[in-house]
């Protein structure tokens, strides 16, 4: 597209970037015989601008059409010590098919390669044209996981005596435990969570013996209702930590569980939880495999 022009979010467009987000997500669930994912005010998608330029601010590459001043495209990217995220990315419906997604992860990926840092993301296994984009941009599929959900938590287990809330102490400890099972950094992420400034999140933390072995966040807000990130060292903490966070969540939230974790996710369907969806880890650059049981999310997506 000739009219094209690539540059920065500006704070006085998150509410035309939030109905770029609502409109270009509900475009392709509702294409694909799904319902919308967003279905109040496309306003309630700020939180992504809220969220994602107090972590990173100015890390969101926007398309516009220079003959009519719309926005087009939206590529949000997180920058942390040890990689780089790519945040959520969306093209206007009418839009589709001229390449602008490409143009805009292309400026990310040169970032990314600039700083000498791998390129992370988790993108959705069931659409082919997103799955394609990142893997024509060298990109490789790491690990799958689950999207699920627990309507109905009657039959949750009884409350673990070794899980209890998150507070600002445990940050430091959290980045260390997520350093040696993950092999990523995001001081600021968890830093940002249990300031909670805009009241919408959550947390809890598996602990015995005065040493942490998992942590599970959770963010309620009308445009986005899902437990994680997090990690645990095992599947029976990581189940723990579900089965709180969970039980004190106001809505019916979606979370995410790695495909090789199967004790787990027993558990996890004798509790009633079903699938919604698959998701993909994709990396650029450096890999380190897991250890334990990862957590992924879409608000923030830094990991």
């Amino acid at each position: 597209m000739k009219t094209l022009s690539l540059r920065r979010l500006r704070p006085g467009e998150w509410r035309e970037e939030a109905q770029l987000i609502a409109q270009s997500t509900n475009a392709w669930y509702q294409a694909s015989g799904k319902p919308a994912i967003f279905t109040g005010d496309p306003g309630q998608c700020e939180v992504f601008c809220q969220v994602y330029e107090a972590l990173d601010p100015g890390c969101c590459v926007v398309a516009q059409d220079t003959q009519t001043g719309a926005l087009v495209g939206s590529c949000f990217f997180h920058p942390r010590s040890t990689h780089f995220s790519l945040g959520i990315v969306n093209t206007h419906p009418e839009y589709f098919g001229h390449g602008i997604a490409r143009k805009m992860l292309d400026e990310v990926i040169g970032l990314a390669e600039r700083a000498g840092k791998p390129l992370r993301l988790v993108s959705s296994a069931m659409n082919l044209d997103s799955f394609s984009l990142y893997t024509r941009a060298g990109f490789v599929p790491r690990m799958l996981f689950h999207d699920m959900l627990l309507p109905d938590s009657k039959r949750l287990p009884k409350p673990d005596p070794r899980v209890r809330p998150v507070t600002a102490a445990d940050v430091a400890a959290l980045v260390v435990l997520e350093q040696e099972l993950v092999g990523i950094e995001r001081t600021k992420d968890f830093a940002y969570f249990t300031e909670n400034a805009l009241g919408i999140w959550s947390g809890s933390v598996w602990e015995e013996g005065g040493e942490i072995g998992g942590f599970l966040f959770a963010v309620a807000h009308p445009a986005s209702n899902l437990l994680g990130p997090g990690v645990a060292r095992t599947q029976e903490i990581a189940a723990a930590l579900l089965a709180t966070e969970r039980q004190k969540h106001p809505g019916n939230p979606v979370f995410l569980v790695p495909a090789t974790c199967t004790a787990l996710l027993q558990t996890l369907y004798s509790w009633g939880a079903r699938n919604c969806e698959l998701h993909v880890a994709q990396v650029r650059g450096a890999w380190q495999e897991p250890l334990g049981v990862l957590f992924p999310t879409f608000l923030p997506e830094t990991g």
